[in-house]
C-alpha cells in the first residue's frame, strides 16, 4: 500500500503565496519519478502558516530514491527543505521562504475514493 510524506514547511504570515507561487513554477517536477503516485499542496484557510506538501509514493524506496536523486538535489538546492529552486537560468538559488520544515511519514492504513468518479 502507498506511503504518505508530508512536508509541513512553517513560514512568515506574508510569505505564504510566495511559497505557493514556487511550487506552481515547478508543478510536475517530480511527476516522472519511479513510484510517485502524487502531490498536494494545501493552504492554510485560517491564521495558521504552515502549509502542507502532501506527496504519495508507492514504497518508501522510491521516495528514498528520489531523495538521492539529482533531480531532488536540484529542486532542493539552496533551500530550508520546501523544494524552492532557482529558475533554472543560472541564476543563485532564490532566498528560502520557510522558516522551518519537519517531514512526516505515514503508511494508508484505511481510506475510500469516494463517489466522485
Amino acid at each position: 500500500m502507498s506511503i504518505v510524506k508530508i512536508n509541513a514547511i512553517t513560514v512568515p504570515a506574508d510569505s505564504g503565496d510566495e511559497l505557493g507561487k514556487r511550487f506552481a513554477a515547478r508543478q510536475g517536477a517530480v511527476d516522472d519519478q519511479p513510484g510517485f503516485e502524487g502531490f498536494e499542496l494545501l493552504k492554510p484557510t485560517d491564521d495558521r502558516t504552515t502549509w502542507l506538501v502532501i506527496t504519495r509514493w508507492a514504497d518508501e524506496e522510491s521516495f528514498e530514491a528520489w531523495k538521492s536523486s539529482q533531480s531532488f538535489g536540484h529542486a532542493h538546492r539552496g533551500t530550508s527543505g520546501e523544494g524552492e529552486s532557482g529558475s533554472g537560468s543560472g541564476e543563485a538559488p532564490q532566498r528560502p521562504v520557510g522558516m522551518s520544515a519537519e517531514l512526516w511519514s505515514y503508511e494508508v492504513a484505511t481510506g475510500s475514493s469516494g463517489n466522485a468518479g
